[in-house]
């Protein structure tokens, strides 16, 4: 009898992220079959009760493909980021958090020492008199309590490691999920895998895959979604409504466009662009006023915008640590 062909080994772990990825996992229903048909996993602490110490044990590159979702906010966060490196041979940038930044990216408009002060004095809902701060190391009669260090950056997984494959999406759907299971099946079976740095999505916008009536008109006042019933045929910019699509790689199924909702670009920028929320501005510029068409007054063109209130949150709600000018830095003047 031949000998039975080995399974590949699965290690998946989180870091800075709400858990959706993993969910997304389950999303897939009957395909996880196929998974267990091909896949061991050795390593997923969010579903089994797997421990640091067992990922510290393996030999190096003895997982055969490792899962990576989350930012990289925290030192604990890079210290499994490190330590996933090290163990698998092929690592995976799995979600929005993981390939950019995601929404915790978006604390890089302030750094630690802001976000504390936000957090534990400041907000409305907060009472500490005593004015306590979340410390790394704490004695207490049991013992020393350790917490990871929060970071002044926010940074995605492929800025503190080197990254084999990418699989991008808040979270990614279950079309592309299954593209995953099927580069991990072309590895168990063939032994082949995707070009390094491959993006495991669509090469083309997602305006490329919307359904919508594209109307040629200039944009008129720039609308937020709760102040406008949006025509669900018409594209969103031809209403007023920013959408990301035309920055933004497809890939997802327009998901929120057929939930009449616009774009938010969490597929990621296009191939060859570096900075997602540049296209996207550079694209509004020349619908707004039709630009080189129409002389606009300062007054007309803020009438135009009045309606634009988050453009940092709108333009690099998930990539903001990928951008070109990723990050706040604050400077205390004596």
């Amino acid at each position: 009898m031949s000998e039975e062909k080995q399974k590949v080994k699965i290690g998946m772990y989180w870091a800075a992220t709400c858990g959706g990825c993993d969910v997304a996992f389950l999303d897939i229903e009957e395909k996880i079959l196929d998974v267990i048909g091909i896949a061991d996993i050795y390593f997923w602490p969010v579903a089994m009760d797997f421990k640091k110490a067992d990922v510290e044990a393996m030999e190096d590159k003895w997982l055969d493909v490792g899962v990576f979702n989350g930012a990289i906010r925290n030192s604990e966060n890079l210290e499994m980021a490190e330590l996933m490196r090290a163990k698998c041979k092929v690592l995976v940038s799995f979600g929005s958090c993981a390939c950019m930044g995601g929404i915790p990216g978006l604390a890089n408009v302030a750094d630690r020492k802001e976000v504390f002060r936000k957090s534990y004095h400041d907000s409305c809902s907060t009472v500490n008199p005593e004015s306590t701060e979340p410390q790394i190391r704490a004695e207490v009669p049991e013992g020393t309590l350790t917490l990871p260090e929060i970071w002044d950056e926010v940074k995605a997984l492929h800025q503190v490691v080197d990254v084999d494959a990418y699989v991008p999406g808040c979270p990614p759907n279950t079309e592309r999920i299954v593209d995953l299971v099927g580069v991990v099946a072309a590895f168990y079976n063939e032994g082949t895998l995707p070009p390094k740095g491959a993006v495991i999505a669509s090469e083309k916008s997602l305006c490329d895959e919307c359904p919508r009536e594209k109307i040629e008109d200039e944009m008129p006042p720039i609308v937020r979604v709760h102040e406008k019933e949006a025509d669900p045929n018409v594209c969103f910019l031809s209403q007023g409504l920013v959408c990301m699509g035309m920055a933004t790689r497809g890939g997802c199924g327009a998901a929120c466009i057929s939930a009449n909702m616009p774009c938010r670009g969490c597929y990621g920028p296009l191939p060859g662009v570096e900075d997602q929320g540049l296209a996207a501005l550079n694209a509004l510029s020349t619908l707004i006023g039709k630009e080189g068409e129409k002389d606009m007054s300062d007054e007309e063109r803020k009438a135009l915008l009045k309606g634009f209130r988050d453009p940092l949150g709108t333009l690099y709600r998930f990539g903001l640590p990928v951008a070109v000018m990723n990050k706040v830095i604050s400077e205390e003047v004596e």
